[in-house]
């Protein structure tokens, strides 16, 4: 009988699973593909990623209980409950519009935040499969040489449609966004996310 997954191989399956569903996300491809986000749009995805993961708390460490500071001590904010799918929704919503200046205006974000939450529960339960997470990476793997094209809503192009479909007949292994082969990587920075006085996670605006 196989040994069971360690805390660090369920976190790291876990931010494997968040990495493959941002880059399957047509919208944030296509914002990267585009450099709506500026020149490091394609680092800044990366960065969005680890933003996601950060909402959740580390499987790989030991929960520990919060401990008083003082008063002119800020405490670093650190995820110790579980977020909802909302939650999540409503991050990605919220850098795509703040990062890339995107207004998705369709159910997609709704569907990412759901591939999240289903990679999620599969590491919570531990294994051993991980169906959630081989099916985004072979959909990931199957993505070679695809390019996204298509309009998205920007923020101050409140009169356009949002519209996109992947071409199969780009030559996609001449795009510089991503090469298909290994699996995206996840840059975590814990100081880019925050908790107001009401407990909701704000995700502030990466440092260009």
């Amino acid at each position: 009988m196989a040994d069971a997954p360690t805390p660090a191989t369920l976190q790291s399956n876990f931010e494997q699973g968040v990495a493959f569903a941002l880059h399957l996300w047509p919208a944030l491809t296509l914002a990267v593909q585009n450099n709506w986000g500026g020149p490091d749009s394609s680092d800044k995805r990366d960065w969005f990623a680890g933003a996601i993961v950060d909402l959740f708390p580390d499987l790989s460490k030991p929960a520990t209980t919060s401990t008083t500071t003082s008063a002119n001590t800020p405490q670093q904010p650190t995820a110790t409950e579980e977020p909802d799918q909302a939650d999540v929704e409503t991050v990605l919503l919220q850098v795509m519009l703040d990062e890339f200046e995107v207004n998705v205006d369709d159910d997609s974000a709704f569907e990412v935040a759901e591939q999240v939450m289903r990679v999620r529960g599969e590491v919570l339960k531990g294994g051993p499969k991980f169906e959630e997470l081989e099916g985004l990476r072979r959909k990931f793997e199957a993505r070679k040489g695809t390019k996204v094209v298509g309009v998205l809503t920007k923020a101050e192009d409140e009169d356009a449609d949002t519209d996109w479909d992947t071409d199969d007949d780009e030559e996609g292994s001449e795009d510089e966004d991503e090469e298909m082969g290994d699996a995206p990587p996840v840059v975590k920075e814990k100081e880019a996310t925050e908790v107001d006085e009401d407990g909701f996670t704000k995700v502030s605006r990466k440092k260009r």
